[in-house]
């Protein structure tokens, strides 16, 4: 991923293992580019799935532009993602084996012009799974603590 991180879903990494991520274009209306553009928008309870031979990103929120008039778009809509047919079909293949899931990550403004999306090729994570990820972060937060204090003399 490289670019201007515009909007990132930091609940898919507590919720999901992110297993494998992937670069895809987004279709958007001119009104919508431009709120991307100002961050105006929401990945949470967003998802990416494949319906008759597309990929499609479900559930993103993109609030309507501000001086848009009757132009502007549909907050909710499903949008279009571009990605090169192998691609689309070897996703498709593992995704159906495997039960995973597809999710956003982030969304970037790549070279100034372009709106891509960072997808997640991604399994869910359990109660305790999850228990076990807050511990490991407690823990290193603690042993980073602790090695930072440990050069100092408290006399």
């Amino acid at each position: 991923m490289s670019g201007n991180v515009v909007a990132q879903n930091r609940k898919a990494r507590h919720d999901y293992f992110i297993l494998d991520t992937l670069e895809c274009g987004i279709v958007l209306t001119g009104t919508e580019i431009k709120s991307v553009r100002a961050g105006n928008l929401n990945l949470k309870d967003s998802y990416a799935a494949v319906e008759r031979g597309e990929l499609w990103l479900l559930g993103v929120h993109i609030s309507p532009y501000e001086k848009g008039s009757y132009y502007n778009h549909e907050p909710e809509r499903n949008r279009k993602l571009l990605i090169n047919r192998h691609e689309l079909i070897r996703l498709n293949g593992r995704i159906r084996e495997k039960g995973l899931t597809l999710v956003p990550l982030s969304v970037y403004i790549k070279n100034g012009r372009k709106a891509k999306v960072e997808l997640a090729i991604a399994k869910g994570k359990t109660a305790y799974d999850k228990r076990d990820t807050i511990a490991e972060r407690d823990a290193k937060r603690d042993m980073a603590r602790a090695v930072r204090h440990s050069g100092r003399d408290d006399d």
